[in-house]
């Protein structure tokens, strides 16, 4: 039974997008089939921790909702960029990182319900194990279609107050929708943080807190030029990602 899991954050720049993609490279180490769907069309920026370039992406998402493609058509095979033998796969439908194609969505937006049915297509026709979500921050129609149907939603949070509301209201709507796992990633935390803070998160939010990911010096020197679960497979961060795939595959 294939699962939808969507990684969300309330604000911008909590890492949610390395987070998703380092989650669906453990998924295919585990033999997965993973696809990836950047919904972030305002901001894109998934594909470059898969090294995929603009001249290499041919369709994209925005393709799909223009009519131009089918959804199949948009999915990549981005496997190759884990550089090492894997028996999953992964592929990514990306959003363009074209001007005139963010500037378009932005000024004529797109048919949501078409988005739900490309995600239902996709899982059938690429025959996937799991559809990773990278949705956009905050509160707006895409998100509450990707966390409406969702059978797993990964709230991601920094120990910063202007996270902590933003991620009460993502908890709140989240539970209005009924979805069925919700988990909370906090990330970025400071080494002095790091004993304590779980308890306080799950207190907080009345969840679960799925990992805790501490500050990383590797992480930030990587600058996104790669996937760090296959570059550092025996970091803290690693480790802590392989706990939230076994509550994914669980």
């Amino acid at each position: 039974m294939s699962k939808i899991v969507s990684v969300h954050s309330f604000r911008g720049g909590t890492g949610k997008s390395n987070t998703t993609a380092n989650l669906a490279a453990l998924l295919a180490m585990q033999g997965q089939r993973v696809g990836i769907v950047d919904t972030d069309i305002a901001s894109p920026g998934i594909h470059v921790l898969f090294g995929l370039s603009e001249e290499d992406m041919g369709h994209s998402l925005n393709d799909y909702l223009w009519g131009k493609c089918s959804i199949k058509e948009t999915a990549h095979d981005v496997t190759s960029s884990l550089k090492t033998g894997v028996s999953g796969k992964i592929y990514l439908i990306p959003s363009s990182i074209k001007a005139g194609e963010i500037a378009r969505i932005l000024r004529e937006s797109y048919d949501v319900g078409l988005l739900n049915d490309g995600f239902t297509d996709l899982i059938d026709e690429m025959q996937l194990d799991i559809l990773l979500i990278d949705t956009h921050p905050g509160i707006n129609e895409e998100t509450l279609l990707s966390i409406a149907i969702s059978d797993v939603l990964l709230v991601i949070l920094r120990p910063d107050n202007q996270d902590y509301q933003g991620t009460s209201v993502t908890v709140e709507v989240a539970r209005k929708l009924d979805v069925p796992s919700l988990y909370l990633i906090v990330n970025k935390v400071p080494h002095v943080y790091m004993n304590g803070i779980g308890p306080k998160i799950e207190q907080t939010y009345n969840a679960d807190v799925a990992a805790i990911l501490p500050h990383s010096d590797e992480m930030m020197a990587l600058a996104s030029a790669g996937l760090f679960v296959a570059q550092y497979p025996d970091h803290p961060i690693t480790a802590e990602l392989k706990k939230v795939v076994a509550r994914i595959l669980a």
